[in-house]
Order: structure tokens, then C-alpha cells, then sequence
């Protein structure tokens, strides 16, 4: 399960079906949704493919498992994830142990090169010590803790990028992450202040020197990306989420500007580009496009509390609805499955019960797995391209008011 880099070439084939299911009305979802819940008919068809795709999982991994990968992104940290998400959500044993059983040669082939919870060791400490916390071995739990908050030296590094897949707010996510689980005094919050410092320097240090229009400005692979892998969406969304002074003093100087530079940056179809000086309105991917900005913008409006940012996300969840079923396939990165959380977001933040429909309606899709003629993931059962990651949404549908895109949300 290697990973792979997730720019603009090798994220898009500018193509998507033709959306086939109804707009919402109240008789149509009335199978699906009843008084603000799923059906009890509809929550038995999501347990069914769940329990099936499981199958198809482990069955496909003991055929092809690249144990070498031991990453969330593409590896089998991400299929630990993906059990200990189950056994939080059904408390079943039987999933807390099979996290375990994935977790074990991750953490003891930690490689020391990158430093994310995605794509580098953070991942596996943070899921390890979450499992290990779980099964009351809190000796192990700690061990991984101080491992996780020694790498706050190498954030540092003026090489390191800022984004969520290979840099330092994937760092940021995973102490947050343990933070969020474990409870507030077990992850300094010296370092986490450490590393929005390092961020927001970093972003204004790069604004400075282009001369932007915006206070800070990112870049990784000398492109300014805007979506949420790479891009601005991702940072800033995770950073509106950090309790600190750090950030909450930044808030109006610095993230506020910022997110309203990205919302001048969008395309009459509502949709974003993908890079800085990119016009082509091709990408709507969780990593590049609409699926992942609504995410910042929702977290924009529910800490600034201007309409603006609700009205941008929902002109971004019509394009996800009319063009978000994706030949990629049912992935999260970029996939149906990923697009689909851009709806659970919104309903969310709106309660309105459209969302959650078209969340429905994107998971029956998925449901039909592998039936429409997609492509092939790289890394078919993993986390992020494959099906482990559509099992991952299948089951937070079960849960919509509670649902969170993995790797992004951590309140």
C-alpha cells in the first residue's frame, strides 16, 4: 500500500456520471428519513453492506496486503483506523482486536522520516496509543504520547511543508486527535501552541514574500494549492478548530483574511480551483475542489458566524450533488464516498434534511461497490483510496449528527 502524490495531474481525470437519483423532496426520502432519523429499513441495508464489505476487505488483504505501507493514507494504519472508528461506534471486541492485530508492525518499523498522522509515524502512534488506551495497557498508550510530542522539534525544519497530508498541521492533527480522545492533560498544550506558531509564521512569512493579496499563503511542491489535502481548505480548517491563544489571536488578522481570499478564488459554478492560477473547473474531489472547502467554510461560519461562509458551503454542496459521483471511484480522497461527507457536514451545520438525503443517496451508490465501472484504486482496501474508506462513511451514515471525515476533525 505505497502512497502516492496527490497533485493536480494524478488527481484528476475530468470526468463523473451523470447523477442519477431525484432532488430531494420529503416523499422521496420518507424510505430513508423519518422525523431526523434513518429508516429502520435503511440503517438495516448500511449493516448489511457494511458487514459485507468487511468481508470483501480482510479477504482482498490477506490476497494483497503491502505490509511495507505502514501508513493511514495507503497502509495498514488506516485499516487499524478503520477498526478502532467500528469498535467506537458498535463496541464490539472483536474490531478492537483486529485494530490491534494491524497496529502491532507499524509501531515497531517507525521510519522517522515524516511526521504526519496521514502519511507518516504520527499515524500510528496516535491510532497505537488510542488502541492501546483502549485495552487499558496505559504504560504502551504513554510510550507512544511522548514519542508523538518528541517530534515537535523536527516541525522546525524550514523544509517541512504546512498541509495536511505531509506536513505540519498532520502533525497538528494527530496531537488534537489524541487530545480530543484522551482528554485535555494528557498532550502539552505548550506544543500544540508550538506548532500553530510554526504554521502561521510559516504562512506569513510566504504571503510576505509573494506579495499576496492574503496574510498567509501556503505552498507544497512550489504550487499554492487551495483543496484540502494540499491546500489552504485543509490547514484552515484545522487550525479554526485549535483552542489556543495562538490561533484565537490570529483569528481576525490573520484566518478570517485568508479564508476570504479563498472564497474570491471560487468559480461561478461554486466550485474552487485546485491550485493558485489554475481556471480549470474540472476537479471536485475531497482532495481538490468543492468536496473539501465546504469543510472550511463550515468551520469558518460556525466560528465567525457570517452567513457568507453557510451561503459559499451550500453553493458547494449543489456542485458535489450534480457532479460529485466519481468515476475515481468510492473513495475518500477522491472518491464518491469522500464527496458524500461534504453533504454530512452541511446537514449538520443546517439540519436541513436535504443533506442528509443526499448523503443517503451517495451511500447507496457506494453500497452498490464495485457495479458501475470505476477505477481501480492503487491501494483498493486502504483508507483513503479504497474501500476500507468506504466503509469508514457507511458507518458514520449510521451516526450523521456525529460523523467526521477522518484525518480533519477533531471537535
Amino acid at each position: 500500500m505505497s502512497k502516492r502524490k496527490h497533485d493536480e495531474a494524478s488527481s484528476s481525470d475530468g470526468s463523473e456520471f451523470t447523477n442519477p437519483y431525484s432532488p430531494f423532496s420529503a416523499e422521496l426520502a420518507t424510505n430513508i428519513i423519518q422525523n431526523g432519523k434513518l429508516t429502520d429499513s435503511f440503517s438495516k441495508r448500511l449493516y448489511q453492506s457494511i458487514g459485507h464489505l468487511v468481508g470483501q476487505m480482510e479477504s482482498g488483504l490477506r490476497r494483497d496486503c503491502d505490509e511495507s505501507d505502514q501508513s493511514v493514507y495507503t497502509g495498514v494504519t488506516g485499516i487499524s483506523l478503520l477498526y478502532l472508528h467500528l469498535y467506537t461506534l458498535n463496541k464490539t471486541e472483536e474490531y478492537l482486536s483486529r485494530g490491534y492485530e494491524y497496529i502491532k508492525r507499524p509501531l515497531q518499523h517507525l521510519k522517522g522520516r515524516r511526521v504526519t498522522f496521514m502519511c507518516g509515524d504520527a499515524g500510528p502512534l496516535a491510532v497505537g496509543c488510542l488502541l492501546y488506551h483502549k485495552m487499558g495497557k496505559q504504560t504502551e498508550a504513554q510510550q507512544c504520547i511522548d514519542k508523538l510530542q518528541s517530534f515537535v522539534r523536527l516541525t522546525e525544519d524550514p523544509s517541512l511543508p504546512d498541509e495536511l497530508l505531509y506536513g505540519r498541521v498532520g502533525y497538528l492533527y494527530a496531537l488534537l486527535f489524541l487530545q480530543k480522545h484522551l482528554g485535555e492533560g494528557n498532550i502539552d498544550p505548550g506544543i500544540i501552541n508550538k506548532v500553530c506558531r510554526c504554521i502561521l509564521d510559516s504562512g506569513e512569512k510566504l504571503a510576505k514574500k509573494e506579495k499576496s493579496k492574503s496574510p498567509l499563503l501556503f505552498e507544497w511542491h512550489n504550487k499554492k494549492y487551495v483543496g484540502a489535502a494540499h491546500g489552504m481548505a485543509g490547514i484552515l480548517a484545522l487550525l479554526m478548530q485549535v483552542k489556543s491563544d495562538t490561533v484565537t489571536g490570529s483569528l481576525p488578522s490573520l484566518i478570517k483574511p485568508t479564508v476570504d481570499y479563498i472564497l474570491e478564488l471560487r468559480f461561478p459554478s461554486g466550485n474552487f480551483p485546485s491550485s493558485l492560477g489554475n481556471q480549470s473547473d474540472k476537479l471536485i474531489h475531497w482532495c481538490h475542489g468543492a468536496p473539501g472547502v465546504v469543510h472550511m467554510l463550515l468551520q469558518a461560519h460556525k466560528v465567525f458566524g457570517d452567513a457568507k461562509y453557510l451561503s459559499a458551503a451550500v453553493d458547494c454542496g449543489t456542485v458535489v450533488w450534480e457532479r460529485g459521483i466519481l468515476r475515481k471511484g468510492y473513495g475518500l480522497c477522491h472518491g464518491t464516498a469522500g464527496n458524500a461527507y461534504a453533504f454530512l457536514a452541511l446537514y449538520q451545520a443546517t439540519k436541513d434534511e436535504q443533506y442528509l438525503y443526499k448523503a443517503c443517496k451517495f451511500a447507496e451508490w457506494c453500497m452498490d461497490y464495485g457495479k458501475h465501472g470505476c477505477k481501480l484504486a492503487d491501494r483498493p482496501y486502504s483508507l483513503m483510496e479504497g474501500m476500507a474508506g468506504t466503509i469508514y462513511f457507511l458507518s458514520d451514515l449510521l451516526h450523521p449528527n456525529d460523523a467526521r471525515f477522518p484525518g480533519l476533525y477533531v471537535t
